[in-house]
């Protein structure tokens, strides 16, 4: 495997080789680069590697830079001490990410989640708009999930959003279920997901379920105020809103 480490912080750069070197010591490392000139010199000049390691603030520059200046087919785990605006932004768009200072159990789960990628690629062919997500660091925006990727026993694959007719907890695990019926495990809370998901589009109903306005069928009045809400694909746990909740809810379903 051909790795290559973009940092300009040397010390950064022998910590994070000599924790590679230790999970992986076949790989190929070479670096470091330090700069976006350096970068691009380098990528333009040779084979693009498997996999980058890639710090976003460099000498003379952000690293998005790079990606302006030549088209990378290689997969890129970013190293970053940004703040959560950049972070949710890595987040929404499937990409890794090391948050300084790096740990060993985030930098090996990383390294297993690019293998498992890697040896399904032809699956996984989608690209990664990083104009996007330099915009959301730089300007601070709030961007909202597009898509979720998914693991199963053998592979990663992905799936869009407005696939997606709600969220819900059993279990102590977080499932996403589609339209069209199928349930998937992801590995993020509710919580995070609240702050992931477009409002305009989903609501959090309760606890443990998040719902996509397309998959409300009706509403109910229930006792003490509450509302039953019939969804498509159906639940098997009963859905009601609080009464607290009950006005935004259908407040939300008006607009």
């Amino acid at each position: 495997m051909n790795v290559i480490i973009i940092e300009d912080e040397h010390h950064n750069y022998k910590m994070l080789r000599g924790m590679i070197e230790k999970y992986r010591p076949h790989w190929k490392i070479n670096g470091p680069f330090e700069s976006v000139e350096k970068s691009v010199s380098w990528l333009s000049a040779n084979q693009a590697p498997d996999l980058i390691f890639m710090d976003i603030q460099l000498i003379d520059g952000i690293c998005f830079s790079i990606f302006e200046e030549i088209e990378l087919e290689s997969m890129v785990i970013f190293t970053t001490a940004y703040d959560e605006y950049a972070l949710q932004a890595f987040e929404v768009n499937s990409i890794d990410y090391l948050l300084k200072p790096i740990k060993d159990i985030k930098l090996q789960n990383a390294i297993d989640r690019f293998e498992l990628f890697y040896n399904n690629k032809e699956q996984n062919s989608s690209k990664v708009d990083y104009n996007e997500v330099m915009k959301a660091i730089v300007n601070g925006e709030k961007k909202y999930r597009s898509r979720f990727l998914v693991a199963n026993a053998a592979s990663y694959y992905k799936i869009n959003t407005c696939e997606i007719a709600l969220f819900h907890t059993e279990n102590r695990l977080t499932y996403a279920i589609t339209f069209a019926g199928k349930r998937h495990t992801i590995d993020i809370t509710m919580e995070k997901l609240e702050g992931q998901l477009n409002p305009e589009t989903f609501f959090r109903a309760n606890r443990s379920t998040i719902v996509h306005s397309d998959a409300i069928r009706k509403i109910e009045n229930y006792f003490g105020g509450k509302l039953y809400v019939h969804l498509i694909p159906p639940l098997r746990d009963q859905i009601t809103i609080s009464r607290l909740k009950a006005t935004e809810f259908k407040n939300w379903l008006d607009k």
